[in-house]
């Protein structure tokens, strides 16, 4: 790792009308932060995302853009924002602008005593149709998982690196992180922030979309909570058993 203090990773995929507002964001609220990199995953848009985060991205030494070259799913791009983090400390966000970069402030404050800090969402600036099924999905999750979040699905994180490298990657983990790490033993909190409606582009998942196969991924992780491997080791040894000494050969 590096000196930075943290670094941001934000997919992207068919927002070409949101990258310099993004961009513009990051450039104002990130540097008084302290020393930091930005990575931005272009999941293989089929608009002008990767040329427009180019073009910005040449002026500005510290943010990078990897380019998947096909579009894999946003927790395949998260996973490769992570593998090319260089900090011990990594903050996530959605790109589609509804997400406030204002508040990683306070991912960096939770991370003072927590491994993870998920952002709740408390007055969502979405439709009522998804507001209510992202509610019912969030009770269902919690459910079946046995466990307790708020809001499993919000975009906007903040991670310490070594929870990052023990967690489970399959696709569709973006919806359970903060139970998968709770899952390796990280001790995770959740603090609200903003959220704001979309002002460009459109959404990219609905509700029937995605409905199926977030269920699908919940019965997994409800079976790998169940047959993950924990156990703990004793402070001091137990001590062996005495065996009599060997009768001499002859």
């Amino acid at each position: 790792m590096t000196d930075l203090r943290f670094s941001v990773v934000v997919p992207m995929y068919d927002e070409e009308e949101n990258v310099d507002a993004l961009v513009d964001e990051l450039s104002e609220v990130l540097p008084p932060l302290g020393d930091f990199e930005a990575i931005i995953v272009d999941d293989g848009s089929t608009d002008r995302t990767a040329e427009f985060l180019q073009r910005r991205a040449s002026g500005l030494p510290w943010l990078r853009v990897v380019s998947l070259a096909q579009n894999r799913g946003q927790s395949t791009a998260v996973c490769a924002g992570f593998d090319h983090v260089r900090a011990d400390i990594v903050l996530t966000m959605d790109g589609d602008m509804q997400n406030d970069a204002h508040d990683f402030q306070k991912l960096l404050e939770g991370l003072e005593t927590a491994d993870v800090v998920s952002g709740i969402r408390a007055k969502r600036r979405d439709t009522w149709v998804r507001r209510m099924s992202s509610k019912i999905a969030n009770g269902v999750r919690n459910w079946i998982s046995g466990d307790h979040v708020v809001d499993s699905a919000s975009g906007i994180k903040g991670f310490r690196m070594e929870v990052v490298r023990r967690l489970p990657r399959f696709h569709g983990m973006h919806r359970f992180m903060p139970t998968l790490a709770r899952m390796v033993g990280a001790k995770v909190v959740e603090v609200e922030v903003n959220h704001r409606e979309r002002a460009a582009g459109t959404a990219k998942y609905g509700v029937m979309n995605r409905a199926f196969h977030a269920f699908v991924d919940l019965c997994g992780v409800r079976w790998l909570k169940k047959r993950m491997i924990h156990y703990e080791v004793r402070k001091e040894p137990a001590k062996s058993p005495r065996r009599p000494p060997l009768a001499p050969v002859g």
